[in-house]
């Protein structure tokens, strides 16, 4: 009888697992399809779309699945910018290698910042990351001969190409554009799922749960944050560099305490601890956004009506509660 029971556990996990795969390729397939069949517009809408939502994948995996809440990604999200957009304004690298260096650089002051930031608790921790975020928004506009400031820098067209492997494209033309956010995007969700699904996953939201008892233990919780931090930074530079990079700009705007406060929402809405909700956040809060600000000149009124409608009857966010509800195997 045991044996049996065990048996059919297997069995149970086998196709919740076959289940979450499926559903991931079937929504990089539809994106895929979308490319293929619809107009520019929609192209350009859904190519944003899925760069920010590499940046709240990221977000969503240090919030979501770890509990710290960071009011400073913009830090990291123009760390990648201007790390890959400099490289390109400056030492005239190409696309390709200049998003190396937006990486790079992301990477390294994400990892600097984490070993700061993790020394606070709760408020503290949500109030440095803030300020280091709002010290680098002053300090781009502060230095704007070298960074263009609010005005911005625009890259040269003819750098925005890779080259390389028999590949030439070209960023500028919308199709590229569109298919290489769409292999981010894939990346990062792939990325993000096997985070989510592994060990480390694991030990990560029992941080979230019960810290203390998770470090007594034997888990070295410190670490642990910091490792999720960074590669949440490291999302989130992803993101920026692929922004500059596809949209040939880069400004102090990307910089500013509401590109980090966007991410936060994206994750609310579309369901914080949740593999896609990240993606349907994203796409929900930038399309409508873009639909009422056409509509009317109180968009941002609107929109608030919107949210707090979606918070009452969707309290952990639209994938959350559909989860809890209805489909108790999404991950």
């Amino acid at each position: 009888m045991n044996i049996m029971n065990l048996m059919n556990l297997m069995n149970r996990i086998n196709i919740k697992h076959h289940k979450i795969l499926w559903l991931h390729l079937g929504v990089i397939v539809i994106l895929a399809a979308v490319g293929w069949f619809c107009p520019d517009y929609i192209n350009l809408q859904l190519t944003r779309v899925m760069i920010f939502a590499l940046y709240a994948m990221g977000y969503n995996l240090l919030f979501g699945y770890t509990g710290l809440l960071s009011l400073g990604h913009a830090l990291f999200f123009a760390s990648g910018m201007y790390g890959a957009g400099l490289a390109v304004a400056i030492f005239g690298l190409s696309a390709l290698p200049a998003f190396g260096v937006g990486l790079g650089v992301g990477a390294a002051v994400t990892g600097f910042i984490a070993v700061i930031a993790l020394r606070a608790q709760a408020v503290g921790f949500m109030i440095v990351t803030m300020m280091f975020a709002e010290a680098v928004h002053l300090g781009i506009n502060w230095q704007s001969e070298f960074t263009g400031g609010e005005q911005g820098l625009s890259l040269d067209p003819a750098l925005r190409i890779i080259n390389g492997m028999g590949l030439h494209l070209d960023l500028t033309d919308i199709s590229t554009r569109y298919f290489l956010a769409l292999a981010l995007f894939g990346v990062g969700l792939w990325l993000s799922l096997a985070v989510i699904r592994s060990k480390f996953g694991r030990v990560c939201r029992a941080i979230r749960e019960n810290q203390a008892r998770t470090a007594m233990l034997g888990y070295n919780v410190t670490a642990y944050k910091w490792v999720i931090f960074t590669l949440s930074g490291i999302f989130a530079a992803a993101s920026g560099a692929a922004y500059g990079l596809f949209y040939g700009n880069i400004g102090a705007d990307f910089a500013a305490v509401h590109y980090s406060i966007a991410p936060l929402l994206w994750v609310l809405v579309g369901g914080a601890a949740t593999s896609l909700g990240p993606f349907i956040g994203t796409l929900l809060m930038v399309t409508m956004l873009e639909l009422l600000s056409s509509l009317t000149t109180a968009s941002l009124l609107a929109m608030g009506v919107v949210l707090i409608l979606i918070v009452l009857f969707f309290p952990k966010g639209i994938l959350g509660t559909i989860r809890a509800r209805y489909l108790s195997w999404l991950p």
